[in-house]
């Protein structure tokens, strides 16, 4: 399936986690996760549109449009219990399924980590999206996590721009209403030296649900550095263990 990207043994764990990569990433940042994670978790990476190998395919702009189409492509992998990681941008992708999957009376993620994305409640203006060309690369460097190659070939960073920019406006133009919270648990990883979504800035994701919520601060800025993310790595690894213990066999339904 063009959406998803299976890097280890395909259903061999007891929950899934559906990896969401940041503006302008592909699915191809999660390819050791396999190796980093138990078996009894199965990462699963979404790869939206745009590119890569669907590189050719236009990228999605907005988030009415993307979670529609998103839902239809997870559907059939809704089988047994799982979660969603986001990193960033996918931070507010898998949120927004979330409430999407609540409306449809789908089965809901057993638990929601965000990474690196001010809590949506705040309601800041999302940088990049609808600046020029040397604005959205000169925020792009100051995010890190793209190569200087990119940067440093203009035939490269020409067609690495409009994906970004893409990227970008689905969460920029993504409004945030008032609604019930969730009753999904949260986790929250923020980098102590990322000034772009700051810890303080993401303490407001518990305003998310009415479960429980936790915030881990990490080493490192917009990225986390490799202690960072193995600490990262570590929490969800506990968190899913014990969710797999006891919702092994069974789908979540908000209010079951």
């Amino acid at each position: 399936m063009k959406w998803l990207r299976q890097y280890g043994t395909s259903n061999a764990g007891r929950i899934r986690l559906l990896c969401f990569h940041y503006a302008g990433g592909t699915a191809s940042m999660f390819r050791t996760w396999h190796t980093l994670l138990p078996e009894v978790i199965e990462p699963v990476a979404i790869q939206l549109p745009g590119r890569d190998d669907r590189h050719a395919e236009p990228p999605y702009e907005s988030m009415s449009e993307l979670v529609p189409d998103l839902i239809d492509a997870l559907t059939p992998i809704l089988d047994k219990p799982f979660a969603c990681y986001g990193f960033s941008m996918g931070a507010r992708v898998a949120l927004a399924l979330s409430y999407e999957l609540r409306t449809r009376g789908l089965p809901l993620p057993a638990k929601l980590f965000v990474a690196s994305s001010a809590a949506p409640a705040l309601r800041l203006p999302v940088r990049g999206w609808d600046e020029s060309d040397e604005g959205l690369a000169a925020y792009m460097k100051e995010l890190g996590g793209t190569s200087a190659v990119v940067f440093d070939h203009p035939d490269l960073l020409e067609l690495f721009l409009p994906t970004v920019r893409a990227d970008l406006k689905v969460v920029g133009t993504c409004p945030v209403p008032e609604r019930e919270p969730l009753t999904v648990p949260i986790r929250a990883f923020a980098g102590n030296d990322d000034r772009e979504a700051s810890p303080a800035r993401m303490l407001p994701w518990g305003q998310e649900t009415n479960a429980e919520f936790d915030l881990n601060i990490l080493p490192g800025a917009h990225f986390f550095t490799d202690a960072g993310t193995a600490q990262m790595l570590s929490a969800v690894t506990k968190d899913l263990v014990s969710v797999s213990a006891v919702r092994t066999g069974r789908n979540t339904h908000e209010g079951c």
